[in-house]
C-alpha cells in the first residue's frame, strides 16, 4: 500500500489520481473513473468529483493507495 500525503483538508478523486501519479493527465483520470475502474474504500466510484480525506483508500490497477 501507498501512503500519498495531501496538503489539504479534502481532495476530488480525479485531482487525486494525479496527485499521487497514477495518471499523467486529468483526462486520464476521468475516463478510467467513468469506466468504473478506480474503487473508493473498496467499493467503485464513477464520480470524478467524489471528496477524498484523510484515512481514504483508492485503489487503482492493482495498487493501493492511502491517504495521510
Amino acid at each position: 500500500m501507498n501512503e500519498i500525503k495531501i496538503n489539504t483538508d479534502v481532495i476530488k478523486l480525479d485531482s487525486f489520481l494525479k496527485w499521487c501519479g497514477a495518471v499523467s493527465q486529468g483526462s486520464e483520470a476521468k475516463m478510467f473513473i467513468k469506466d468504473g475502474m478506480v474503487k473508493v474504500n473498496g467499493e467503485v466510484e464513477t464520480r470524478r468529483g467524489r471528496k477524498l480525506s484523510q484515512g481514504f483508500t483508492v485503489e487503482f490497477q492493482e495498487k493501493t493507495y492511502k491517504i495521510i
